[in-house]
């Protein structure tokens, strides 16, 4: 799992990027959102953190060696079963948007992948769509405190 500086910083710029569906928080958020007059299944978003890594990329003392995560969030897009293809393949692409090339909190994004869907869902569910964003984040962590 990702940094919690990094997990900080990507959903910060989905919820102040990007407002055409909500973002649900990874087990926090359990229920899919509430059923509108127009929508039985409405749209939601999710950051999952498959992949991290991390190594020394200076040398120092405690407190001053600096480190580097590399590694991958992908973005689920959940979308209604049936509904067609537009507008969701237009969102999707906004949401890889929203991140490609970007650097913000210190996190430096590359090229998303293309996007893949999910139909596994079965009728009257979601038909998801996701991307996975390569990062690297550099961070220098505080020095451990001294045990008898």
């Amino acid at each position: 799992m990702a940094n919690k500086a990094v997990m900080d910083a990507v959903e910060a710029r989905l919820d102040s990027g990007w407002s055409r569906a909500p973002r649900l928080d990874l087990n926090a958020d359990m229920a899919t959102p509430p059923a509108t007059a127009e929508e039985s299944f409405p749209p939601f978003v999710v950051v999952e953190y498959p992949y991290s890594d991390e190594r020394q990329v200076t040398l120092g003392g405690p407190g001053t060696s600096a480190f580097r995560e590399t590694g991958a969030f992908r973005i689920v897009l959940s979308v209604p079963a049936g509904a067609g293809r537009e507008p969701y393949a237009t969102w999707i692409e906004e949401l890889r948007g929203l991140f490609r090339g970007a650097r913000f909190g210190g996190v430096l994004c590359q090229a998303p992948s293309g996007s893949t869907t999910d139909d596994r869902g079965g009728p009257g569910a979601y038909w998801r769509m996701s991307f996975a964003v390569p990062y690297e984040f550099d961070f220098i962590p505080p020095a451990p405190e001294d045990t008898p």
